[in-house]
């Protein structure tokens, strides 16, 4: 099972290891479950080309960061689809697609707005 599938059923599996978020409550529940854990958010929507492109890099940096066996990941991964959840979108003040923010016991440390996957890399690895 995956930690998305025991604690927040509120999450919809994306496929891979990249749940989405579904709502504000799922939203709450990651950054308590995640404590002072990095938490790397992509905002995306299915009409963005460059948050399509984005994706499978995402995918494959998640799970790089969740070794075989662990119940959690070393890093948290997770999605937020802005037209699906724009409570959360609003709450995070998302204005561009896709936009990565970062978090630590529940507060943003820092944010990419754009598809830039060298800087998208070199955060998770400065603040894992």
């Amino acid at each position: 099972m995956l930690w998305w599938d025991l604690d927040m059923l509120r999450l919809r599996g994306g496929g891979g290891k990249v749940p989405m978020i579904a709502d504000k409550a799922a939203w709450d529940a990651l950054h308590k479950k995640a404590g002072s854990k990095l938490v790397v958010v992509d905002f995306t929507a299915v009409w963005c080309g460059p948050c399509v492109r984005i994706s499978p890099m995402f995918e494959s940096m998640a799970e790089k960061h969740w070794k075989e066996g662990d119940a959690e990941p070393e890093v948290y991964f997770v999605k937020v689809d802005v037209d699906e959840n724009e409570e959360v979108a609003a709450e995070c003040e998302i204005s561009a697609m896709p936009t990565f923010q970062f978090y630590k016991d529940g507060k943003m440390i820092e944010q990419i707005v754009g598809a830039d996957q060298a800087k998208l890399k070199a955060n998770v690895a400065k603040l894992k």
